[in-house]
Parts: C-alpha cells; sequence; structure tokens
C-alpha cells in the first residue's frame, strides 16, 4: 500500500452549500457555550472537573480503561500500583499537557516545537515512553490489525523523508484565516491525524490541538472546549470520516461530521457548565452555614479543584495559598461532612490523614452517580 499524500491547504474543492447551514449552527452553538464560559469567574479552577473528563475520554478513545472517580483516587494515594496505573497515568499526562498548554498560548502561538512538547509530557513514564517521546518520526509507520505488513495496512501515513515539509505547510496553515474558524479547525484535526508525525500519540495530540485552535483563533475566551465525548461515543464514525479522506479524498464528509460534533457537544458543554456553577453557587451559601467562616470561597476552590483529597493535603494546600492555619482545616472539614457536603472515604488513623471526596462534583463530572 503506498503512502499517503496530502492535500494541499487550504482546501479548495469544499461543497459550501452543504457546510455552511452547519457552519453556522456551529458558530451559534459555541458562542452561546462561550457566554457562559466567560460569566465564570475562575473557570480553571471550576471546570477542573471536566478537564480531568476529557482526558479520560479522549485517553479511552485509544483503549485505556479507567474513570474520572479512579484518576482523583490515585493522585489522592487511594490506589497501589497495578493493572489500571498506566492507563491512569497516561490520562494525568494528557491534562498535564493540557494544563501546560494554556500557560504556554496565553504568549505564544502554536508551533511545532510546542506541539513536540506537549508530545513529550504525554509520553512521560507509560507505555510509548520508547517511541521517542518529543521527536517526530523518522521512520515509516502504518496502522491496521496487529502485525499486519504494510501491504495489509488499511493507512500508511506519509514517508518520513516528506513529513517535514507537510508539517510546515500545515503549521503555516495554523496561521492563516481559511473561510470560518470552525471548518479551519477541522481541517487542522484531520490533517494532523493524517500526517500521524509521531509514533505514538498521535490521535489523543490531535485532540488537544482542538481548543487550543479554537483559543488561538479567539473563537474561545478560555481554552476549555472539549469534543472528546462525543468523538469517543461515535468512534466508528470518527475512524471512518478520516479514513474516507484518505481513500476517497471526502473532506466534505469529515468537515460535516465535525461540525455536527460541535454542534452536539457545545449543547453537553453548556449544559455541565450551567449545572457545575449552579452547584457551586449552591456550595457556597452550604459552606458558609456549615462553617460560618471567612474562607468559604477558599476552602470551595481547593474542593472543585481536587475533589478527592487526603486532609493534610487540603490543609497544606490553603495554607501555602492563602495563608489559612493548618489548624483550623480540620474543624472546617468537619463541619462540611457534618453536614453532607464532604464524605469520607478512607478515616484517618494515627499520623495517617483522611481521604474525603465532594460526592455531587464527581457525579456531575462523570454523568452518572458513582460516589
Amino acid at each position: 500500500m503506498k503512502s499517503y499524500i496530502p492535500d494541499e491547504l487550504p482546501l479548495t474543492e469544499l461543497d459550501f452549500r452543504r457546510l455552511l447551514p452547519l457552519v453556522g449552527q456551529a458558530n451559534a452553538a459555541l458562542a452561546r457555550y462561550d457566554g457562559l464560559l466567560q460569566g465564570i469567574p475562575n473557570p480553571s479552577v471550576m471546570l477542573s472537573p471536566l478537564t480531568t473528563q476529557e482526558a479520560v475520554l479522549s485517553s479511552k478513545i485509544e483503549g485505556t480503561q479507567a474513570t474520572v472517580d479512579e484518576v482523583l483516587e490515585q493522585e489522592a494515594g487511594l490506589l497501589k500500583e497495578g493493572e489500571k496505573f498506566q492507563d491512569i497515568q497516561e490520562i494525568s499526562n494528557y491534562r498535564r499537557a493540557l494544563y501546560s498548554a494554556r500557560e504556554h498560548l496565553k504568549d505564544y502561538p502554536i508551533r511545532l516545537s510546542f506541539v513536540r512538547e506537549l508530545h513529550r509530557i504525554l509520553m512521560d513514564s507509560v507505555r510509548g515512553q520508547d517511541k521517542t517521546p518529543g521527536e517526530f518520526r523518522k521512520d515509516q509507520n502504518w496502522i491496521g490489525k496487529h502485525g499486519c505488513t504494510m501491504e495489509q495496512a488499511s493507512f500508511v501515513p506519509p514517508n518520513p523523508m516528506q513529513l517535514p515539509d507537510h508539517l510546515q505547510a500545515w503549521e503555516r496553515y495554523l496561521d492563516s484565516d481559511d473561510v470560518d474558524f470552525l471548518l479551519q479547525t477541522a481541517v487542522v484535526h484531520a490533517q494532523f491525524e493524517l500526517l500521524h508525525p509521531f509514533k505514538d500519540g498521535n490521535g489523543r495530540i490531535g485532540r488537544i490541538l482542538i481548543p487550543l485552535f479554537l483559543y488561538q483563533k479567539r473563537a474561545l475566551s478560555q481554552p476549555m472546549f472539549y469534543l472528546s465525548e462525543y468523538l469517543e461515543s461515535h468512534r466508528e464514525e470518527y475512524y471512518q470520516q478520516l479514513k474516507a479522506i484518505s481513500e476517497e479524498g471526502d473532506w466534505n464528509g469529515w468537515i460535516a461530521f465535525f461540525l455536527q460534533a460541535v454542534v452536539t457537544q457545545a449543547a453537553q458543554n453548556s449544559a455541565r457548565v450551567s449545572a457545575i456553577q449552579a452547584l457551586y453557587e449552591e456550595m457556597k451559601l452550604a459552606i458558609q452555614a456549615a462553617t460560618h467562616s471567612q474562607y468559604t470561597v477558599h476552602v470551595l476552590d481547593a474542593i472543585f479543584s481536587k475533589p478527592i483529597f487526603r486532609s493534610s493535603d487540603l490543609a497544606m494546600q490553603l495554607f501555602r495559598e492563602f495563608g489559612i492555619h493548618e489548624k483550623t482545616t480540620p474543624g472546617l472539614l468537619r463541619q462540611m461532612k457534618d453536614a453532607g457536603i464532604l464524605r469520607e472515604l478512607k478515616a484517618g488513623s494515627g499520623r495517617r490523614p483522611a481521604t474525603m471526596c465532594f460526592p455531587r462534583l464527581i457525579n456531575l463530572a462523570e454523568g452518572r452517580e458513582v460516589l
């Protein structure tokens, strides 16, 4: 099977009669979502459960099997090294890459060197760390059934000799303005997946780039629009539409699929953001009523950013960030537990701190009752 030769960007023969109505719907849905985002005073804290959920679902597309609560439990020291340890490490790396990217984009645009750095973070200490983390491939790779030859492959990405030129053309396209930024985002993601520039982790890097590119285009006030929930639940169609580009040049089908994903996911994300915001406001009143503390908002932000935690870790965080004396925290936690806001997952004993959780936020992030 011959290696794929990418189309030149921007694409010149798109069916705008078919795509423009979807472009309009997707733009409207994204604008509604961003309106909600702009109304949140501290989105990186309040929406951290959604970032964790994105990391879980994007990794799930690639075969990892772990849930939001398992990731949070491992970070709180509840899970020991076992069969899911590697899966959870991959998810934690994905989230770390997202956070790192947010900081970078405040001052710099997306560049190939930045994409390599994201890949290095993603592949740190996990399966695939032997596959040159942070380096574009210098060998021919292919996609197909395990152990298949290149001739039996379902897709063969571009030749590594031509890959640098194709990547530079992709980077130039990032800097350009196409007909519409969402249509351009669809092309950016697909072209990256088809170039398949790394030995491993291409899907996850490609999905991380979606909110980053929208943020760079100023379509989002924060790089926090996560699409993996839709892509994971339509996994077969996701892969088929990408495959149809390489086999039939069907960019229209892919872009239509991507725009529909944005429409659906924007509505779901909006509903979840509204629910999280409502929970935040409700808990502000509930914690104040339970503790009568001047530190209500600080404690609330801490349990939103880390909804499963060791009591000692939370006390240290509150002291480090806000100067709240460490002897103050146990009383606050006890009052919140008595009020039913927090639940104890593992009781403290002697010098070992208790492990506690904020169940309503975790259930909201998972979309089901887990705690």
